[in-house]
C-alpha cells in the first residue's frame, strides 16, 4: 500500500511548520538544557567539591535534571507538531515566571539571569498561545466546529 492509501500519524503534513512554532520549541529546548547544565554542575560539584550540604547538593542536581525532561519533552513534541507538547510547555513557562520574579528580588549577579529568564517564559508562553501555533499542532478552540461551517 502506499502512502496516500495507509495515512500514518507520524506522516508529516503538506503544510510547513510555523516559525513561531520553531520558536516557542528553540525556547522550551534551551530552558530545559539549562536545567540540565545547572543540575549536573550542581551534582558535580556537590560529589567533588566541598558543599555544605553534600545530600542536599546531589538531590538538588539530580531533581534540576529530572525536572529538565519536562521542557525537552515538550520542546520535541512541539517540534513534530503533537497537540499534547502545548500543554507541558505552556506549564514550564508558568512555573519559570516565580523563579524569574526570584532571581529578580536577589541584590547579586541573578538579576541578569531573573531578566533573561522572564523574556524567555513570555516569549514562549505569547509564541505558545499564537493561533498559527494552535492551528499547526491541531488544537480546536472550544465550539471551533460550529464557527468552521460559517
Amino acid at each position: 500500500m502506499s502512502p496516500e492509501q495507509n495515512p500514518t500519524p507520524d506522516a508529516p503534513t503538506a503544510e510547513s511548520r510555523p516559525g513561531r512554532l520553531t520558536a516557542a520549541a528553540a525556547l522550551a529546548a534551551l530552558e530545559g538544557l539549562a536545567l540540565v547544565a545547572g543540575g549536573g554542575y550542581m551534582l558535580v560539584l556537590g560529589l567533588t567539591g566541598d558543599p555544605d550540604d553534600r545530600q542536599q547538593a546531589v538531590t538538588g542536581g539530580v531533581t534540576l535534571i529530572v525536572l529538565a525532561l519536562l521542557p525537552l519533552l515538550a520542546a520535541r513534541g512541539l517540534l513534530l507538531r503533537r497537540g499534547w507538547s502545548r500543554g507541558p510547555a505552556v506549564i514550564t513557562q508558568i512555573m519559570a515566571l516565580p523563579v524569574a520574579y526570584n532571581l529578580l528580588q536577589a541584590d547579586s549577579i541573578a538579576i541578569p539571569g531573573g531578566i533573561a529568564l522572564a523574556v524567555v517564559a513570555i516569549a514562549a508562553l505569547v509564541l505558545l498561545v499564537n493561533p498559527a501555533t494552535t492551528r499547526a499542532l491541531g488544537i480546536r478552540a472550544p465550539g471551533g466546529d460550529a464557527q468552521d461551517q460559517k
